[in-house]
């Protein structure tokens, strides 16, 4: 079991020893309410096989913390969060340790906004302190709140977040995820217990590179997290299909953000269903979009550039992003359609001669274009039948 914080300049997570740690998410809302221990165990193998390091999950699963377990427990007594159900929570905490032994993040949603009739300020201290005190001793635990982003919410935050305080002595970090408003840092950017903020821009595609962006350059500086986007799958009539789960994914984290994905029937299906969904492509393509991301040298230190394009930057759906090493020697631009950009050599590489390829996001593969200077602008075309694709330009060796 591992825990992650907060790296030094606020723009990263690290591990226990220090080194940097990739957050790639997923949204497995009724992890510990929906699925029988034997799936929830076999979901969370299939997401660290796949890459995924962060498990986005609702304690009392989606809604309003009524509904029961599938062994019929429900998480509290008489519908009475002053009253916690034993044999609820003991699920929870064999998943609990299960993720730990897998090396997984959780990230426990404590509240949510459909809690407000049960969970109010009078009450809200003393249950989130009797979660935090039961899981007190487990590492790598983050827990996050799901209020909406007004301030008729504040007071009820600020009593969950000290019930989390007493009961794990600040133990885990806190984070919160305003549902449906966009994001934390709208109103409680400058809390103290904040220690990093996370956007759902859900299903409007075109503002999580702006809302991103926008919250990379707060100050102080906080990790952002685009955590609650388009899911892949049909989501409430509408299909999002690879591509679109791609092009979130690239956009959040050249925008200097990181990540978490999402499957539709995670939550709307049938929880027995979950072979159907649980290898589909975008799932495997965010694995893949890890493994390129963190083949960069010092990707941690990855630079959001937009002034990189001298040309074809694009907008709305069809943005393209670019980013650059911190101290010099790669640039990765991502063209998110079939398009040609035109991109200025010596802010890719300083003025050294740069080596270009062409990575698939579908597949990985690379595909060599060759050398090119380190001055002057090239433009460079999608090829031939690809989607989307990424184009790394890397300071040649020798």
């Amino acid at each position: 079991m591992a825990a992650i914080r907060v790296s030094y300049n606020g723009r990263y997570f690290v591990d226990e020893q220090g080194k940097p740690f990739f957050w790639l998410g997923d949204t497995l809302w009724e992890l510990f309410r929906a699925f029988t221990p034997d799936d929830a165990r076999s979901i969370l193998e299939h997401r660290r096989k796949q890459g995924f390091t962060v498990i986005q999950v609702m304690l009392t699963g989606v809604g309003d913390g009524a509904k029961p377990n599938a062994a019929g427990q429900t998480p509290w007594l008489n519908h009475d969060p002053a009253h916690p159900n034993e044999a609820y929570f003991r699920n929870v905490d064999h998943l609990v340790d299960f993720a730990g032994k897998l090396g997984l993040i959780l990230i426990p949603g404590v509240y949510h906004q459909v809690h407000r009739a049960a969970l109010k300020k009078e009450n809200a201290r003393g249950y989130a302190r009797w979660i935090a005190t039961r899981y007190r001793d487990v590492p790598h635990i983050v827990w996050t709140l799901y209020p909406e982003a007004r301030e008729e919410f504040v007071p009820v935050i600020r009593e969950v977040v000290a019930g989390l305080r007493e009961g794990d002595s600040g133990a885990h970090m806190i984070t919160m995820h305003p549902d449906p408003s966009p994001t934390s840092s709208s109103f409680m950017h400058d809390e103290e217990w904040l220690a990093f903020n996370m956007i759902q821009p859900w299903q409007s595609y075109e503002l999580q590179y702006p809302m991103v962006s926008a919250d990379y350059k707060r100050q102080p500086p906080k990790p952002v997290i685009m955590a609650e986007g388009g899911y892949e799958g049909v989501h409430y009539t509408k299909v999002h299909a690879p591509w679109l789960i791609r092009r979130q994914a690239y956009w959040a984290y050249l925008a200097g953000g990181f990540h978490t994905y999402g499957h539709a029937s995670s939550h709307l299906r049938p929880p027995e269903t979950w072979r159907s969904w649980i290898n589909s492509p975008g799932a495997i393509q965010m694995g893949l979009c890890r493994q390129i991301l963190t083949g960069l040298r010092e990707w941690w230190g990855l630079v959001p550039d937009q002034s990189l394009f001298a040309a074809g930057e694009g907008s709305g759906m069809t943005l393209n992003a670019a980013a650059r090493c911190q101290r010099g020697g790669w640039a990765l631009v991502y063209l998110s359609s079939s398009t040609t950009v035109s991109v200025g050599l010596e802010r890719a590489g300083a003025g050294r001669p740069l080596a270009a390829s062409w990575i698939d996001p579908t597949t990985g593969a690379a595909k060599e274009i060759g050398g090119v200077p380190g001055t002057g602008v090239a433009s460079f075309s999608t090829p031939d039948g690809w989607e989307d694709a990424l184009l790394l330009l890397k300071v040649q060796e020798g």
